[in-house]
């Protein structure tokens, strides 16, 4: 039963994991041109790198990538350079990952920005465990992709209608950009989170990693947050003494 373990764990680190990745920085810079329907691949703006360091910086602080784990001079060195290739691939994915939800250009382009580097820097400084981190990115991304590509996309639509005309009135003097993407594009962007997300979960640490007290953690403990198991079991541990 250990050998088939083993087997699909080797399965999903080496080879499924880091699909998901690439495929997930593939389709984050992928539009469809709304006129011609040709595909046009957007390479990730500055900002976007610098919101993947922040974001990788999180993962990091937070535990939910341990490089003493992903990178040891104990591991041969085909499965370091695989683990090495693979924060490459999710360092790019995370910063196509933003690409795909943040408008190309104008004004809204500098807003979302801006959105997305306030609330990775004041995320630097609360307390997360790595499920928790992974649900607020759920939530984070997914209100960036509803306000993108249903929100601005329909008001900003050749066929908007009277939303486009309000629109337009209210934000009247003010340069804002949209280009016109089929609506296809949409689905590449949803397409492209789900695998990102799915990519992040697979990076999560296990079912049986140790909290460094006690035995590992009990599929009770998996529901508490991090900063809580230690303090629990020490204070068992002095309750047994």
């Amino acid at each position: 039963m250990n050998a088939y373990a083993d087997r699909n764990r080797a399965l999903l680190n080496f080879i499924v994991l880091p699909t998901l990745l690439l495929s997930a920085g593939l389709l984050g810079g992928l539009r469809i041109d709304g006129q011609t329907r040709q595909f046009i691949f957007i390479a990730p703006p500055l900002v976007t790198l610098l919101l993947a360091i922040l974001l990788t910086s999180l993962f990091l602080r937070v535990g939910a990538i341990d490089l003493r784990h992903w990178l040891t001079i104990e591991q041969p060195m085909l499965t370091n350079v695989s683990h090495l290739l693979t924060l490459i691939a999710l360092f790019f994915a995370s910063a196509q990952a933003f690409n795909s939800v943040l408008p190309e250009n104008g004004l809204l382009h500098w807003m979302f920005s801006f959105f997305f580097l306030w609330t990775l820097w004041t995320s630097q400084f609360s307390i997360f465990d790595p499920r928790r981190l992974l649900r607020s990115l759920v939530v984070l991304f997914g209100t960036a992709f509803v306000l993108k590509h249903l929100v601005v996309a329909g008001l900003y639509a050749p066929e908007g209608g009277w939303l486009r005309k309000l629109a337009s009135t209210l934000l009247q003097g003010i340069a804002i950009d949209v280009p016109a993407f089929a609506p296809a594009t949409g689905y590449i962007s949803f397409f492209a989170l789900v695998l990102y997300v799915a990519g992040l979960w697979l990076t999560q640490p296990r079912l049986m990693q140790t909290t460094g007290v006690g035995p590992p953690i009990s599929r009770e403990e998996r529901s508490m947050p991090a900063e809580d198991v230690i303090p629990l079991r020490l204070s068992n541990s002095s309750e047994g003494k």
